[in-house]
C-alpha cells in the first residue's frame, strides 16, 4: 500500500527557510516518481519538484533558486527546502506519486504530470508572515 506523508510546514517570517519532508514507501522498485507540488486557494496544484527511481531529482524552472529538492540518503523522504520566505509562498504543499514511466518522464509543468499522479498526501501548510 502506498503512502506518502508530508511533514514540515508551519507558520514562518518572511525571510526565513523550512525544510518539508515527504516519506514515501509502498512504490514499485523500478519505476516511480515523487514530486511536490503546492496549492494556493481556487488554484490547481503546481509541481514544484521530482525525484526520479533512479534518483534524479527536478526542480521546476518557476521555483529554482529559491527551491531546492533531494532525496535523505538513507531513509525514503523526499525534502523541499524552500529559503527566503515571502508571503506568497503560503500555501498547502502537497506530495505526490505515481508508477508509470510515460508520467514520470513528462514536464512536471504539465497537465499530464498533474493529472497521471494517482497518490497523494494530505498536505501540510506553510504560511508565512510579512
Amino acid at each position: 500500500q502506498v503512502q506518502l506523508v508530508e511533514s514540515g510546514g508551519g507558520a514562518v517570517q518572511t525571510g526565513g527557510s523550512l525544510r518539508l519532508s515527504c516519506g514515501f514507501s509502498g512504490l514499485p522498485a523500478v519505476t516511480y516518481c515523487v514530486a511536490w507540488f503546492r496549492q494556493f486557494p481556487g488554484k490547481e496544484r503546481q509541481a514544484l519538484a521530482q525525484l526520479r527511481a533512479n534518483g534524479q531529482t527536478y526542480v521546476a524552472e518557476p521555483v529554482q533558486g529559491r527551491f531546492t529538492t533531494s532525496k535523505d540518503a538513507n531513509e525514503n523522504i523526499l525534502y523541499l527546502q524552500i529559503n527566503q520566505l515571502t508571503p506568497d509562498n503560503t500555501a498547502q504543499y502537497y506530495c505526490a506519486a505515481v508508477a508509470s514511466s510515460e508520467v514520470c518522464s513528462d514536464d512536471i509543468r504539465s497537465n499530464n504530470f498533474r493529472l497521471g499522479m494517482r497518490y497523494w498526501g494530505t498536505g501540510t501548510l506553510v504560511t508565512i508572515s510579512s
